[in-house]
């Protein structure tokens, strides 16, 4: 990381540098310098990310289209120039890296501590919706291909099934009726985005509260992080993400399934956030919000189940049965939703009234 640093220009010499926060994927790390000035410098995961130059390219678009919406340094996240004098290098192992500017006066918060706080990241989510509207998605390089093609997940997860190469598809009966019961409407989504009935927007595809950086003092959104997985898609993939992280009652990998259900509460809030700072989505993309919360949670737990069924060899584990885990609290969670349902719908109408 030290020979790193010196491929950017920095406007001082580097006096500190450790690691930051707690992302699994890139090597990130918060530099000082004897300026004053604090930088955030990340090395891309090659084995996650095949195409970094591609990934920095939607990455370098996407922040300077934002940056010309706004005056406040802190409401985007801005990259600095490296020596080469492009806006990211590679070191001699041929690892790309790049170095932002950190957001200063700002928290981010792995878990949300008032209600407040997940308006707040609605609130972020939904802006950076709005300001993006006018970008050409298409234009985007898709960093993971098909990441939210659920019909694509099914057929993985068939596959895994039918190959069963370490003999677990016999453990897994319920969940498999679980995820087939619902590979039609799975696929929803995916049609209407084919078919132009939803409009291909950028989404961000990761919109956890831990990517959301919220000013210290106000408690206000700033601004998303964690672009790399910024690519065209559905507003209803970043909305339905946010739920399936953000409603639960439990975390992801809970064995305790009792505990497991979607709080109409957390709901509500966010889903008024969202709506409120991302005013201009069609009338059929408001109405499909609910089924993006359903979906992308179903999707999730294929996931989980495909990769248990494929020896997990993609989702870090840290018991034998983890991933199986994870893949029940998200049926569980989507069990919930459907108990739910008129409920979930009846918020979104309510909260779209007016809004043409």
């Amino acid at each position: 990381m030290e020979k790193a640093i010196e491929l950017f220009v920095t406007g001082g010499r580097a006096v500190t540098c450790e690691v930051h926060g707690c992302g699994h994927i890139n090597h990130t790390y918060l530099v000082g310098t004897d300026t004053g000035r604090r930088y955030i410098l990340q090395g891309l995961n090659n084995a996650v990310f095949p195409d970094p130059e591609g990934l920095m390219e939607n990455v370098i678009a996407v922040t300077a289209f934002l940056a010309r919406q706004t005056s406040d340094p802190r409401e985007v996240l801005r990259l600095n120039p490296a020596k080469n004098g492009g806006l990211y290098a590679k070191d001699d192992k041929g690892e790309v890296w790049r170095l932002y500017d950190f957001v200063e006066d700002s928290i981010c918060l792995q878990a949300p501590e008032t209600p407040e706080d997940f308006y707040q990241s609605a609130v972020a989510f939904g802006t950076f919706q709005r300001r993006l509207a006018d970008f050409p998605a298409g234009s985007l390089h898709e960093t993971i291909p098909n990441f939210h093609n659920t019909p694509d997940r099914y057929r993985k997860f068939r596959a895994a099934l039918e190959a069963d190469v370490c003999g677990r598809a016999k453990e897994v009966g319920p969940e498999t009726d679980f995820v087939l019961a619902r590979e039609e409407e799975a696929g929803v989504l995916q049609r209407m985005r084919d078919s132009g009935e939803l409009p291909t927007r950028v989404t961000h595809n990761d919109t956890k509260l831990n990517n959301v950086m919220l000013d210290a003092r106000t408690r206000k959104a700033l601004c998303v992080i964690d672009l790399d997985t910024v690519m065209p898609g559905l507003a209803a993939y970043d909305f339905g993400d946010s739920i399936r992280f953000g409603a639960a009652t439990a975390p992801e990998d809970e064995k305790d399934l009792s505990r497991m259900e979607m709080d109409l509460g957390a709901y509500e809030t966010f889903t008024r956030g969202f709506l409120t700072a991302c005013p201009g989505l069609t009338a059929r993309e408001r109405e499909t919000l609910p089924l993006g919360a359903k979906l992308m949670t179903l999707e999730c737990g294929v996931r989980f189940l495909t990769d248990y069924l494929e020896g997990d060899k993609y989702f870090s584990i840290h018991r034998p049965e983890h991933n199986l885990d994870r893949a029940r609290t998200q049926f569980k969670l989507v069990a919930d939703m459907e108990s739910k349902w008129e409920q979930m719908a009846a918020v979104v109408a309510r909260l779209s009234a007016g809004m043409g």
